[in-house]
């Protein structure tokens, strides 16, 4: 009876753990998203209107990421010099636009407003698969960590400026594309995605050095909503012959259905349609060998039901 008892208990704790782990905010998004933009107010106004009205330091967290990701846009200008001369909070605000350090600023001074300990972490990102293996020459991006316990596992990553919406390869164009995926996003995947300049804010396990970082291929933002883990090949950038193989896999949330796989080289005008990809999947893990047809050089990217996933760089010969 006693062993009964302890299972039902058992039970129980992995049903109330999956729901925390599930849980939605979509009743902070929509409380957020009928606030408006907000114009009249200043930094402290907006973040008591934000964050007031919750009680848990989790949804006054998600109310600022999702205010600041729907309403700042990136600043292409000064993302492209990586000018962060405009980054104050103050100054953020009456623009409405910023670079990443702009957003994350003004992410740690909202959250402190409203007693959430929130810091921000400079580092790195690779945006194209033209980054593969092409370090920057110093920090590209800017990202913030918050704590929410006392253990280590209590810190989480948020990125409001990745969140926004995109930019084109010559950082000219903005797009604004609104995604929660970088709202206490995944660590594993995250830390394949940014570099910390500083080390001690790698929330677990990441690649071991910059060059390393550099390696991988670029992380897209479809590949959180699918849970993307372990990509293969490691290396971002794919050096074959037009008679060889290639074989890629990656583990992901086997929740979810995925029932097509493409690949697409190439990007902007050379973009090329996409080719469907025939693929196996088990036990959360997809997989598919390719021969590339072209001998060129050129970015490869992975979609999954029409989101793109992952991007390589290849360079082909015969």
């Amino acid at each position: 009876m006693k062993t009964v008892s302890l299972f039902i208990f058992l039970c129980f704790l992995i049903l109330v753990a999956r729901a925390q782990g599930n849980k939605s905010y979509e009743p902070v998004d929509n409380f957020v998203q009928s606030l408006g933009r907000l114009d009249s107010f200043n930094v402290a106004t907006i973040a008591d209107t934000l964050t007031s009205k919750f009680p848990e330091k989790i949804n006054k967290a998600r109310a600022i990421y999702y205010w600041i990701a729907n309403n700042i846009s990136i600043d292409t200008k000064a993302t492209r010099s990586n000018d962060n001369s405009k980054s104050d909070p103050v100054i953020v605000i009456k623009t409405r636009k910023a670079t990443s350090l702009g957003f994350a600023t003004l992410v740690q001074e909202m959250s402190s407003m409203a007693n959430i300990r929130c810091l921000v972490v400079d580092g790195y990102v690779k945006n194209f698969a033209e980054d593969i293996n092409n370090k920057a020459d110093g920090v590209n991006h800017s990202w913030n960590v918050i704590q929410l316990g006392q253990s280590p596992e209590q810190w989480y990553y948020v990125d409001a400026a990745k969140a926004s919406g995109t930019f084109d390869i010559k950082y000219a164009v903005f797009t604004e594309n609104f995604t929660s995926n970088y709202f206490f996003a995944d660590k594993t995947l995250f830390n394949l995605d940014h570099y910390p300049d500083n080390g001690a804010w790698q929330l677990g396990n990441g690649p071991k050095n910059l060059k390393d970082f550099y390696a991988l291929p670029v992380i897209l933002p479809a590949a959180y909503t699918l849970g993307v883990q372990k990509p293969q090949p490691m290396n971002g950038f794919i050096k074959s012959k037009t008679k060889n193989t290639t074989t890629f896999s990656f583990n992901y949330n086997p929740d979810i259905t995925i029932s097509n796989i493409s690949l697409v080289m190439g990007e902007g005008k050379k973009q090329q349609k996409p080719e469907p990809v025939n693929f196996s999947q088990g036990n959360g893990i997809i997989s598919f060998t390719w021969k590339f047809k072209k001998d060129d050089t050129y970015p490869v990217t992975i979609v999954a039901d029409g989101k793109p996933i992952l991007q390589y760089y290849a360079e082909i010969e015969e």
